[in-house]
């Protein structure tokens, strides 16, 4: 059976977040289906870290699992869901899908919303798009401020976006403030689809430096990113990349001896 067949993409468990099962193309044509049909469904692009605090936060697990999807945004997450008989899994990493997924909209007339980053990235990160996607079409930007916003100002946003018209909201804040907030606006939101992609705005517009590709194939990039921004990062994975390698490889250990003594019942 296809991966693509259903409403959603296959997924996998990974220590309670169940995550897609999916490659590039599959996400790309995903999002494509999600804009033909209007349907709104929100993205989550999580690695480790989003999976960690899943396991803190029983919330966030709920918003992830009833996300429309749930990519892989690093390695570690792919070999898990592989050695668990996914083997279709690849990585969708979060400015890569921005990058295919801006490509894609440029040539078929999506909108783009950027909503999220500091002062000004949005509309570098606008610049930078439409120079790589000539003909693309940006609807708007905003940066939202760190404080929460009242309910007034919330329903001002909504409003602003949705007046807008965009097929895609990329959504750039932090976990796990960007998927509260695309759980919270599920269905405020007019758009068919909204992407929860984190660190990419600072990424593709320049503002930040991407891990060296060899680093990314070989999950070293949390290393880049903790040399790069070590007093805001440091907490984070000094727990996290320890932390999950311990609980998946344990859950592999429980899953390898409960299919042995499967087997040995079969065998009787």
């Amino acid at each position: 059976m296809s991966t693509m067949a259903g409403r959603r993409p296959d997924r996998g468990n990974v220590l309670g977040v169940y995550v897609s099962a999916i490659t590039m193309s599959d996400a790309i044509a995903t999002l494509e289906r999600w804009i033909a049909e209007g349907r709104r469904e929100y993205v989550c692009v999580t690695g480790a870290h989003g999976v960690m605090e899943c396991r803190r936060d029983p919330l966030l697990r709920k918003i992830h699992n009833r996300a429309g999807m749930v990519t892989s945004d690093g390695v570690p997450l792919v070999h898990f869901l592989r050695m668990i008989g996914k083997t279709r899994a690849q990585r969708v990493y979060g400015p890569d899908l921005m990058r295919e997924m801006t490509l894609v909209s440029a040539r078929c007339g999506y909108r783009q919303f950027y909503y999220g980053g500091d002062v000004g990235v949005g509309e570098k990160l606008k610049d930078t798009m439409v120079r790589l996607a000539p003909g693309l079409q940006v609807a708007g930007t905003f940066c939202p401020p760190f404080r929460e916003m009242t309910p007034e100002e919330d329903r001002g946003i909504v409003d602003f976006i949705n007046a807008a018209r965009p097929h895609i909201v990329w959504v750039g804040l932090s976990t796990p403030k960007q998927e509260r907030w695309m759980a919270s606006h599920l269905g405020r939101i007019e758009a068919p689809v909204m992407v929860g992609v984190g660190a990419a705005f600072d990424f593709l517009s320049g503002t930040k430096r991407q891990a060296p590709k060899w680093m990314q194939r070989h999950a070293l990039e949390w290393l880049f990113r903790l040399c790069s921004e070590p007093r805001r990062l440091w907490r984070r994975y000094i727990h996290v990349v320890p932390g999950f390698m311990i609980l998946a490889a344990g859950e592999l250990v429980r899953k390898a001896a409960t299919a042995r003594k499967e087997r040995r019942w079969t065998a009787r």
